[in-house]
């Protein structure tokens, strides 16, 4: 039996602005990506890569040619299927996004609310904060943790609902070497054992070794091989 892509894109085209303003930002973007593998995004600022990452994310509508996330068809989709679809994947972003009235465990639980059958929210929440070594900083508010801290608080909220994806846009762009390191061998580690795809946009060479494909990106073209 075939494995299916968890995601298939084919003849995708976006563009930004009206008219004359009208500007290619993605130009016939074929890609495949499968169960388990770990894909870096690389490719200089402007290359289309974030804008890539939204539209698998179903972060922003699509404009023409075929996306599917999850044996989902993106295009044409009615805004309740991405709200479906956006709960089944588990985003990291370089600005960590935590709701600074929040605790640790308040934040991670907030993509459970898109999930009202999950019960024993809070823990849950503990349960996957332990497992990336935040214990102990389970009742601490963002104010009060380091920026490596709050990064694997924004992984622990990605992996809290179990997604077979996750899109990690810069993820170790605001921490420093080891701290990189140890966010990058974390999302790795996490994800093996939790059977998910990795789909990371990068610039940072130093984490380039825990990817199965390493994909460039330049003018809104994928690079071939």
């Amino acid at each position: 039996m075939s494995i299916l892509p968890i995601i298939q894109v084919q003849n995708l085209n976006h563009s930004f602005g009206e008219g004359n303003l009208k500007k290619p930002v993605l130009i016939d973007i074929n890609l495949d990506i499968y169960p388990g593998e770990i894909i870096i995004l690389t490719g200089p600022s402007g290359s289309g890569k974030t804008t890539l990452l939204t539209l698998i994310g179903a972060l922003r509508s699509m404009q023409e040619g075929s996306l599917k996330i999850l044996e989902q068809e993106l295009y044409g989709a009615s805004a309740k299927q991405l709200v479906k679809i956006r709960s089944r994947i588990g985003f990291i972003f370089q600005a960590h996004n935590l709701l600074k009235s929040l605790t640790a465990w308040e934040n991670v639980t907030m993509p459970l609310k898109l999930q009202p059958h999950i019960k024993n929210r809070q823990a849950l929440a503990v349960e996957i904060l332990t497992l990336v070594g935040l214990a102990d900083r389970t009742h601490y508010y963002p104010d009060s943790l380091s920026g490596g801290q709050k990064q694997r608080v924004a992984i622990a909220r990605a992996l809290v609902s179990k997604p077979q994806l996750i899109l990690a846009d810069e993820p170790t762009a605001a921490l420093d070497s080891k701290s990189g390191r140890e966010v990058v061998n974390l999302m790795q580690t996490l994800a093996q054992e939790k059977k998910c795809t990795i789909l990371m946009v990068t610039h940072d060479n130093r984490v380039l070794d825990v990817a199965d494909r390493i994909i460039k990106m330049e003018d809104g073209c994928l690079i071939p091989k």
